[in-house]
């Protein structure tokens, strides 16, 4: 199921992103450019999400298999480095709303200046090279505005709604004693919501608890 639900995310990532490089008109008086943008994001937060899950070997029971879709996924997100994100998201997960998480910001709690913070933790020079070749190698098929409308935009939409729902308010101060030993806590609204807002990664309490247990099943432990 773990491998089905993965390639089910890349393939829909994929096939909305060629429609809606193809199809769409990019005009900023046309509401389903918007609609498609949106969709877009939350494909990409999907494709990183599987990428976490290959982290803790979840998709699979071959180490292999969870490394293919790790690195694939995460190289489609963003040209992002998995075996990079792998150390740090370990470093996360042993300590957590800590000095040492290089998810948290110890010295600010300001939404945008931690948020800042952990782009500029997230992005190398290498990546900045991939992104500026794949932009490239794009405009050869499609146009720069659909590019941007439908590649680059919907890349940062599901950065942030990664990071709000999966950094920022599980892991933001004040740590309160039920948050503990962890530093987190979770979404407190029904499994739809949860769905929609960052595929269960909102119960991020129960992720930390048990971190082998894959996205799409987090929602029984919240029950």
């Amino acid at each position: 199921m773990g491998i089905l639900i993965a390639a089910v995310i890349l393939i829909v990532w994929g096939s909305h992103l060629f429609y809606s490089l193809t199809y769409v008109d990019v005009s900023l008086s046309n509401p389903f450019m918007y609609l498609h943008m949106l969709l877009q994001g939350y494909f990409y937060t999907g494709l990183f999400i599987t990428g976490h899950d290959a982290m803790h070997m979840t998709i699979a029971g071959s180490n292999k298999v969870n490394r293919f879709f790790g690195y694939l996924s995460c190289f489609l997100f963003a040209g992002m480095s998995y075996k990079r994100l792998v150390k740090n998201h370990f470093m996360h997960h042993k300590h957590p709303g800590e000095e040492k998480d290089p998810d948290f910001n110890t010295k600010s709690q300001n939404f945008f200046i931690w948020w800042g913070t952990f782009l500029v933790r997230y992005t190398t020079i290498s990546q900045l090279i991939v992104m500026g070749v794949l932009y490239n190698v794009l405009k050869l098929q499609f146009s720069e505005p659909a590019i941007w409308a439908f590649w680059v935009i919907p890349a940062f939409l599901g950065t942030f709604q990664l990071f709000y729902f999966g950094t920022y308010l599980p892991h933001m101060r004040p740590h309160e004693e039920e948050m503990k030993p962890h530093n987190a806590r979770s979404l407190k609204k029904n499994h739809l919501l949860a769905m929609l807002t960052c595929y269960f990664f909102g119960y991020h309490y129960e992720h930390h608890e048990s971190p082998r247990t894959p996205w799409w099943q987090l929602y029984k432990l919240r029950q």
